[in-house]
C-alpha cells in the first residue's frame, strides 16, 4: 500500500536561483539533479531525514502558478531558533513568527515569491 508522500513540487522560474536558495538558505540537500529536456532539470531536494522530497519544478505552464501559497508546511525543531537563523541568512518573511493554539509558525518567501509555512 501507500507508504509516504514521495515529493511535493514548488513552481520556480529559475531553477539555479531556486536551488541556491533552498540549499544555502534553508539547508536542503540535493538528491537528484538531472536534465529533463528543453533547458530544464529534474531537481529533488532532501529535507533532513525525511523520505519526502521537494521538487523545484520549471515547466512551460509554471509561470501562472509562481508566487502563490505552497499548500503544505515545513516542520522545524524550534520555531524561534529557526526564525532567527533564517533572518540571519537573509530570508524574506511574509509573516513574522506567530503562536497559535495549534503551534508556532512563520511564513517565508522564496526568490519567486512562493510563500512557505515553517513551524513547530
Amino acid at each position: 500500500m501507500i507508504t509516504h508522500l514521495h515529493f511535493a513540487s514548488i513552481p520556480v522560474s529559475d531553477q539555479d536561483r531556486a536551488l541556491a536558495f533552498y540549499v544555502e538558505k534553508l539547508g536542503f540537500r540535493v538528491a537528484t539533479d538531472r536534465p529533463m529536456g528543453e533547458g530544464r532539470r529534474w531537481i529533488e531536494l532532501r529535507i533532513g531525514n525525511s523520505e519526502t522530497r521537494v521538487v523545484l519544478h520549471a515547466a512551460p505552464d509554471v509561470e501562472e502558478r509562481i508566487g502563490g501559497f505552497f499548500n503544505g508546511s515545513f516542520a522545524c525543531d524550534n520555531a524561534e531558533a529557526t526564525c532567527r537563523q533564517l533572518k540571519q541568512r537573509g530570508v524574506e518573511f511574509a509573516s513574522e513568527l506567530k503562536t497559535e493554539p495549534w503551534g508556532t509558525y512563520m511564513i517565508i518567501k522564496d526568490p519567486d515569491g512562493n510563500q512557505l509555512v515553517v513551524g513547530s
